[in-house]
C-alpha cells in the first residue's frame, strides 16, 4: 500500500509532465508558421525575440518541432520594408508579428487575410491599424504601447530628477508617424510644470550624427528621447554616448537604454511584452479571428535609474525619486 504522503509526492511529480503534455496536445501536431518583420538589426532584437520564442515554447510551440519562424530585419535599408513584407507573405505564414508602426503598416499593405500581431505599437487606432482597441475590426491585433498616456509622467519624472530645468529638448524622429502626436502630448504636459520643450528633430538614421550635433545648440537642461521608435532603440549606444558627453540628463522609454549607460528610463518591459504576444499567436492558431481579439495595453511600467551615470552627469537624484524606482543600476 502506498502511504498518503508518498501518493501526494507522486502526484506532485507527475503534474509538470502532465502540464507539458497538455500544452503539446493543445498546440497540436500541425506545424505553425510564424513570420517576424522588424526594422533594424538582428543583434538588437535578439533578446526580445528570445522572449517571444520562450513564450511560445511555454504554450507548447517549439521551434524545429511544431513551429517554424521566418525572421526578417530590414536594417533601416531605404524602402526595404514593403518588399520584405511581401516576401514574407509569399511564404504563406499563419501569422505575422510586427514590432513598430512601419512594419505593421507594410504587413497590412501586403495582406488583408493573414493575421498580424503587433508588439509595442503606439496609438494603433489613431494610426489606422484598428478601428477600436476592444474590436480591432481588421487583420491586426496584439499589444499597443501606452506612450501617449505616459508623456506627462515621463516629463514629471525628469523634472523631479532635474528640478531646476526650465528648458527640455525632445528627440523626435520625423520619419516616425507616431512622434508628432507624442510631441503634442509633451507640449501639453509641459505647461503646468512651467517647462519650455524644444524640438530636437532627427530625419532618420542618416541624420542621427548631425541631429546629435544640433542638440548642443538647443541650450536644453535635459532631454527626453521619445519612445516607440526602432531607430533610437537600435542606435541607442550612439545616442547615450553623445548625450552623456554633453552632460545632459536624459530620460528614455525602454530599460535597455539605462542598462547600456543612459540616465533614466520609464516604460513597459520589452521582454514581458514579447513573451505575452505568444498568447495571441496561440489564440489565432486555435481559430480566433484577429478582428475580434481586443488589443492589450501594458499596465505595469518600470522606473530605472543608473546611479553611475548620474554621478558622471553630476546629478544626485532626490531620495523621493529613488524610492519610486523599480530598479537602480550601480
Amino acid at each position: 500500500m502506498i502511504s498518503t504522503s508518498r501518493r501526494t509526492l507522486c502526484k506532485a511529480l507527475a503534474l509538470p509532465a502532465l502540464w507539458a503534455a497538455g500544452l503539446a496536445s493543445a498546440a497540436g501536431d500541425k506545424n505553425l508558421r510564424v513570420a517576424i518583420l522588424f526594422s533594424g538589426y538582428e543583434t538588437i532584437y535578439a533578446a526580445p525575440v528570445e522572449s517571444l520564442i520562450s513564450g511560445l515554447r511555454e504554450l507548447g510551440y517549439v521551434e524545429g518541432r511544431n513551429l517554424t519562424v521566418d525572421r526578417r530585419y530590414t536594417r533601416f535599408g531605404p524602402d526595404q520594408m514593403p518588399p520584405t513584407a511581401r516576401e514574407l507573405v509569399s511564404l504563406r505564414p499563419d501569422i505575422i508579428i510586427t514590432a513598430c508602426a512601419g512594419s505593421t503598416r507594410a504587413a497590412m499593405q501586403a495582406t488583408q487575410n493573414i493575421p498580424i500581431v503587433m508588439v509595442n505599437v503606439a496609438d494603433p487606432v489613431g494610426q489606422g491599424f484598428v478601428r477600436t482597441l476592444a474590436q480591432p475590426g481588421t487583420n491586426v491585433t496584439g499589444r499597443s504601447s501606452q506612450s501617449r498616456e505616459l508623456m506627462p509622467k515621463m516629463l514629471e519624472l525628469l523634472h523631479a530628477a532635474v528640478p531646476n530645468a526650465t528648458r527640455l529638448a525632445v528627440f523626435i524622429n520625423t520619419t516616425n508617424t507616431a512622434h508628432e502626436a507624442l510631441w503634442s502630448d509633451v507640449e501639453a504636459a509641459a505647461l503646468p510644470l512651467r517647462i519650455t520643450p524644444v524640438r530636437a528633430d532627427v530625419r532618420g538614421p542618416a541624420d542621427l550624427n548631425a541631429a546629435l550635433d544640433r542638440l548642443k545648440k538647443t541650450g536644453a537642461d535635459g532631454l527626453i528621447v521619445l519612445p516607440d521608435d526602432p531607430m533610437t532603440f537600435n542606435l541607442r549606444q550612439r545616442i547615450i554616448d553623445s548625450v552623456n558627453q554633453l552632460r545632459m540628463p536624459t530620460l528614455y522609454g525602454p530599460r535597455e537604454f539605462v542598462v547600456d549607460g543612459g540616465f533614466m528610463s520609464y516604460g513597459e518591459s520589452f521582454p514581458d511584452s514579447y513573451r505575452r504576444v505568444g498568447t495571441y499567436v496561440d489564440k489565432l492558431a486555435r481559430g480566433a479571428k484577429a478582428a475580434e481579439l481586443p488589443i492589450e495595453q501594458p499596465t505595469r511600467f518600470q522606473l530605472v535609474i543608473n546611479l553611475k551615470t548620474a554621478s558622471v552627469l553630476g546629478i544626485t537624484p532626490p531620495r523621493t525619486l529613488l524610492l519610486r524606482a523599480d530598479e537602480t543600476i550601480r
